[in-house]
């Protein structure tokens, strides 16, 4: 069995509401291993999101522990979160937030720029994650010339350019006819083996859930079922 990157205990997340409580997230727990591609399954409002952002200590959970490469990040300080998030974690959004008036490449050196990379170094590795994105031949593009899946796939050079330890995605399908959602799954995939990144998803699409090694299915807050592929 693969080692375990990331193990989420117990975890409750609750929102004011009304003068009460909504429970988003109600007391689940689950494992996530290393190298491997692990879906969150659910529809909309069955807290796949919420638990996104718990995992990639974007929101703190209400009651629980999560931890990540042997940290409990929830019980770290802002300032700690802040540079996990930078160094060891990658985000890749429905949305693909790219910058227009940047080139593709541009895109990617900027945000190697954020983490403190060298002038060299920023140049070499935005040409090797726009090559393993199969979009050297696009890198001078700005976003408006390129299609859906090829922004898409910017996003995520971008998102793995500082070598992330585990790489989270939400929704990156969406936008994207199933063909082209499929050819971004399986980028996922060839990244797991090219760079021993870990990759969480969550998608509500059922032709993704054969590539994954492990899917958790949510409803409600909760897991409902697990399934390991792998």
């Amino acid at each position: 069995m693969s080692e375990m990157i990331m193990l989420a205990k117990n975890i409750k997340r609750s929102f004011p509401v009304g003068g009460g409580k909504f429970w988003a997230l109600k007391g689940l727990s689950l494992s996530v291993p290393q190298s491997k591609l692990t879906i969150l399954k659910g529809r909309s409002g069955s807290g796949k999101t919420t638990l996104m952002n718990m995992l990639g200590a974007l929101d703190y959970p209400t009651e629980g522990e999560i931890i990540f490469d042997g940290k409990a990040i929830n019980k770290l300080s802002v300032k700690k979160r802040d540079r996990l998030r930078r160094y060891d974690m990658g985000f890749v959004f429905q949305s693909v937030a790219l910058i227009s008036m940047m080139t593709a490449y541009e895109n990617v050196e900027f945000s190697l720029r954020l983490s403190g990379a060298g002038a060299r170094e920023r140049n070499e590795r935005a040409r090797e994650c726009l090559e393993k994105v199969g979009l050297t031949p696009r890198m001078k593009h700005v976003p408006p010339e390129l299609s859906g899946g090829e922004q898409q796939r910017v996003a995520i050079a971008r998102a793995i350019a500082h070598r992330p330890k585990i790489l989270f995605a939400d929704e990156p399908t969406a936008e994207l006819d199933t063909n082209t959602g499929l050819q971004v799954v399986n980028l996922f995939k060839d990244l797991i083996e090219s760079e021993g990144t870990t990759v969480v998803m969550t998608t509500h699409d059922p032709d993704l859930m054969e590539i994954a090694d492990t899917v958790y299915e949510l409803a409600d807050g909760e897991i409902i079922n697990e399934i390991r592929n792998r």
